[in-house]
């Protein structure tokens, strides 16, 4: 799932709107195209949600090590900031399926679908943020502050190539060979 994330079925230009020479393409009626597309973005979020979570989870014990007290005033705040953005993005990469349990059967799988997508882009940046800082904070426990940054800028480096650079250059040779297959 790059930046724009609803799956294969979006246009080119990422406004979210369906392209509808796709379902002609694959012969899929609206509801078929739907339901496809749930499937995939699940199958997305079922590994992004369980990294997430693996992380939250170390990130959650941490406290309890006796090296914990050795950590510092600005060391502690960007545990504090880390942890807090992990458990924030556990509950928007969890929140589609909430949400889709609690409108099940009331026929608005479309605006689910798209409000999904919409939470699973958030949460795979409040993640990406997440691990930006938790680069940050292993590299200055370990090594010191100036590596500590050094870690933390070439993690926000990769995390923007792989967000952002990488889908854009996907989406643009989409645009320019339409004959790419999905």
């Amino acid at each position: 799932m790059g930046a724009r994330g609803e799956g294969s079925d979006m246009d080119v230009e990422g406004t979210g709107e369906p392209r509808e020479d796709l379902a002609v393409e694959r012969d899929e009626t609206e509801a078929q195209r739907i339901d496809r597309n749930w499937i995939e973005l699940l199958q997305e979020l079922r590994i992004v949600q369980t990294g997430g979570q693996v992380l939250t989870g170390f990130l959650l014990v941490v406290p309890f090590q006796d090296r914990f007290a050795d950590i510092g005033g600005g060391g502690r705040a960007l545990y504090l900031v880390v942890l807090s953005l992990a458990l924030a993005s556990t509950v928007v990469l969890l929140a589609p399926v909430m949400i889709h349990r609690a409108v099940f059967r009331s026929h608005r799988k479309d605006r689910v679908l798209r409000l999904s997508a919409t939470l699973a882009r958030v949460g795979l940046v409040m993640l990406s943020i997440a691990l930006v800082g938790l680069a940050a904070l292993v590299f200055s426990l370990v090594l010191g502050t100036l590596p500590g940054f050094a870690a933390g800028a070439a993690m926000a480096v990769l995390v923007a190539v792989m967000l952002f650079v990488v889908p854009a250059r996907v989406r643009h040779r989409a645009a320019t060979n339409p004959y790419v297959a999905d």
